[in-house]
């Protein structure tokens, strides 16, 4: 791996691009001072601009850089012997008495240190890097004890450094009740607002907050409880919502202002209005309803009448989406959601950096914001979701340098 500032200045005028919104016109886009300063038509490019460091992109199709907005990418050991015991008909609690299911990732990430943890994420992480990702959250929720939610998130942090990317953290303490709580849902959830929270936020490590509401997870009540620790600290609240039955987490998440509700296959249409109302984006995750061989579509007709903004992510975890690209996601959600092209193309940058609260700094391509774009060796933009298995990245500008495919 090639030290973050080893990479070289994206500065300079790009040209010989085409730009995703208009691919049959030569674009241009000004990076200076690894920022957007300028981008259009490659035909008027202001006067000033034309001495500057020249870059040509070959022809390629250019987008903003890609933003995985939901992950669970710090973990200890993979599930891939559970993987094989359902296939040959195994039940999810034959599974668990087997020693599977999340206690299992619990218990292999209370196991590994930090720097084992982070070898372990770090060609997870590369892999979508290659795929064009430039901003990614990293969600803590295997340690589900302080010590070792701290180490997830800690791991999150370098990450994010060692690589140059965008990571935004976020703090998934409720994700599982820990075998030593086992039926104690409420004192871990206090342990959680008093005790795992403050102390995480206090060290800088939480970025936001998110809570696993579900019938085999956690209530409505404990989720609020958590939502009104976090909004007492200062931090956007996300929420994994109606995946396996509608609990009304959505409607709920909605009233905190949340940045994202995610999975919500069972999402009602009194959900659906809050999100409209509060501006909350729905975040689909192919992967996971994939894995499970799920049969519940989410209600994408509805959310799009409604015009609440549609992400699209990895959900990347070793139990239920063990998916290492994004183009992929692009792919299954546009063949098993039915989104359209340009859909899923948003779904992965505009409203992706929106459902981490990005929307400033990505997501797009635009005078003032960081230079996180990348040029795709294809002709047009569908081609990015026609693909399957293919890795048509040419260049990836992130932070304003380039991190891959940069001139030797």
């Amino acid at each position: 791996m090639k030290p973050v500032n080893e990479f070289p200045s994206a500065d300079g005028l790009w040209t010989g691009i085409r730009l995703a919104a208009d691919a049959n016109v030569e674009g241009a886009i000004v990076v200076a001072q690894g920022a957007i300063r300028w981008v259009g038509a490659r035909s008027v490019v202001p006067a000033e601009f034309a001495g500057l460091k020249p870059h040509d992109g070959g022809g390629a199709l250019v987008t903003p850089g890609l933003v995985d907005c939901h992950t669970h990418l710090v973990y200890g050991g993979q599930r891939a012997n559970e993987f094989a015991m359902r296939l040959a008909g195994a039940t999810y609690e034959e599974v668990a008495k087997a020693g599977g299911g999340i206690v299992s990732s619990v218990r292999a990430t209370r196991e590994a240190d930090e720097d084992t943890l982070f070898a372990q994420a770090a060609p997870r992480l590369e892999q979508l890097l290659a795929d064009g990702v430039c901003a990614i959250e990293i969600k803590s929720g295997y340690g589900l004890s302080l010590e070792h939610e701290r180490k997830q998130l800690r791991v999150a942090r370098r990450l994010g450094e060692a690589y140059g990317v965008t990571v935004r953290t976020t703090f998934l303490g409720a994700h599982a009740l820990p075998p030593e709580y086992a039926g104690g849902s409420g004192d871990y959830i206090d342990l959680v607002c008093n005790q795992m929270l403050p102390a995480l936020a206090a060290e800088g490590l939480v970025d936001a907050v998110d809570v696993f509401c579900e019938r085999i997870a956690f209530s409505l009540a404990e989720t609020e409880q958590v939502f009104k620790a976090a909004k007492a600290l200062g931090l956007p609240v996300k929420l994994h919502a109606e995946q396996l039955s509608d609990m009304g987490g959505a409607a709920l998440a909605a009233r905190y202002g949340a940045l994202s509700c995610d999975h919500i296959e069972h999402l009602s249409a009194e959900g659906i209005e809050a999100m409209r109302q509060s501006g909350t984006v729905a975040v689909l995750l192919p992967g996971a309803y994939y894995t499970l061989r799920d049969t519940h579509l989410p209600p994408i007709d509805a959310l799009r009448a409604a015009g609440v903004p549609m992400a699209v992510s990895t959900d990347h975890n070793p139990g239920t989406s063990p998916a290492l690209s994004l183009l992929l996601m692009v792919n299954m959600v546009c063949t098993l959601f039915r989104l359209t092209v340009p859909e899923a193309l948003d779904g992965v940058t505009v409203h992706a950096a929106r459902a981490l609260g990005l929307q400033d700094t990505h997501g797009a391509i635009a005078p003032g914001m960081p230079a996180n774009f990348v040029l795709w060796n294809v002709r047009e933009a569908a081609e990015l979701a026609y693909w399957f298995g293919q890795q048509p990245v040419r260049a990836v500008v992130r932070q304003g340098r380039i991190a891959i495919g940069a001139k030797e």
